[in-house]
């Protein structure tokens, strides 16, 4: 693949989590969270776009999260569990994505608030249609994803290089 041709990052928060007398890091979905994550796996697959690599935080709500959503999917993307991602910056984020193989064109990456939206909010210099308003709006929801792309090395991602292509959240 050449690093000429656009490459998409999907930025999707977690599902819903449950509460119980765990750590952070333990803590499961909700059911609601079970049903935002398979109907996020559905809107996912729709987008049509065929997922090279998934990248996960190793918390049990994201990995939860990504084991419905992925069932949705033609065809399931190599994943990795990456603990990096979880309790990570926006910049911090960034520098997992500049590690990506440049063979990987199409990366989702299941992680947390804030730094999913604020990675969404730092990496979109552009936005197409009303995509930017209704991140705003609605902020960053469980099971939320932002559909961005950039055209470059995984290594030039930076703020404001990619375009903010699509926004979807579920309704509560």
């Amino acid at each position: 693949m050449s690093v000429a041709e656009p490459r998409t990052i999907v930025l999707f928060r977690h599902a819903k989590a449950d509460w119980p007398q765990v750590s952070d890091h333990e803590r499961p979905l909700a059911d609601r969270g079970r049903k935002e994550a398979a109907e996020a796996g559905r809107r996912l697959a729709d987008t049509g776009i065929a997922f090279d690599l998934a990248l996960c935080s190793t918390a049990v709500r994201t990995r939860e999260t990504w084991k419905l959503a992925v069932q949705e999917f033609p065809q399931r993307p190599k994943t990795v569990y990456e603990e990096r991602i979880y309790d990570a910056s926006p910049g911090e984020l960034i520098a997992v994505l500049n590690e990506t193989p440049d063979d990987a064109q199409n990366i989702l990456v299941i992680g947390h608030n804030p730094a999913v939206q604020g990675l969404a909010d730092i990496l979109a210099g552009t936005a197409e249609g009303d995509a930017r308003d209704r991140m705003s709006r609605r902020g960053f929801p469980a099971a939320a994803f932002a559909l961005l792309s950039f055209t470059g090395s995984w290594k030039s991602l930076e703020p404001g290089v990619a375009t903010l292509r699509d926004y979807w959240a579920p309704t509560e």
